[in-house]
């Protein structure tokens, strides 16, 4: 992550760039932790229940990302090198996509998912929600829809992970 800060600032001083580096060093590895260590509840629990507190956190970790991405990326040639830097550091999506993926197949080989489920688009899928929702608060404001907690629930409901009864 550091030799991402480097590559991006090119000699320049801080500013948006910086404070975004700095958010990212500090929330990115703790985001991903918690994402790796769901593997450890495989086979206990109710998946949603497993599931629930992961989409909270996922909204709360953009909710604070990309509030400081915004002003960081106002410039196309930033944008593209902070993309070639994800690349070369292996910080892309997949590094969240990944172990969420790997839970749910987890789940999927012992059925207490559906059989059809694809664990890797139901990843991304429920990343995205907390994507979204972390998008909507930051744009429209708080109020602009459910709870946060509300949300994550909604955004593992409509997954429909559970196999058919």
């Amino acid at each position: 992550m550091l030799e991402m800060a480097l590559t991006l600032r090119d000699g320049r001083p801080g500013g948006s760039i910086d404070h975004f580096l700095a958010l990212l060093q500090y929330r990115l590895p703790f985001w991903l932790s918690v994402l790796h260590d769901l593997s450890e509840r495989v086979g206990q629990g109710r998946v949603s229940d497993n599931l629930v507190p992961i989409a909270r956190a996922g909204i709360d970790y953009h909710l604070e990302v990309q509030s400081a991405a915004l002003p960081a990326f106002t410039s196309p040639n930033v944008t593209v090198r902070f993309r070639e830097a994800l690349r070369e550091a292996g910080l892309g999506p997949t590094a969240e996509v990944v172990p969420l993926a790997a839970y749910l197949d987890g789940e999927r080989r012992l059925g207490r998912i559906g059989a059809r489920v694809d664990p890797e688009a139901s990843a991304r899928l429920l990343l995205a929600g907390c994507f979204h929702r972390a998008y909507l608060e930051m744009f429209v404001g708080a109020d602009a829809g459910p709870s946060l907690d509300a949300s994550a629930e909604e955004i593992v409901r409509e997954l429909r992970l559970e196999p058919p009864a």
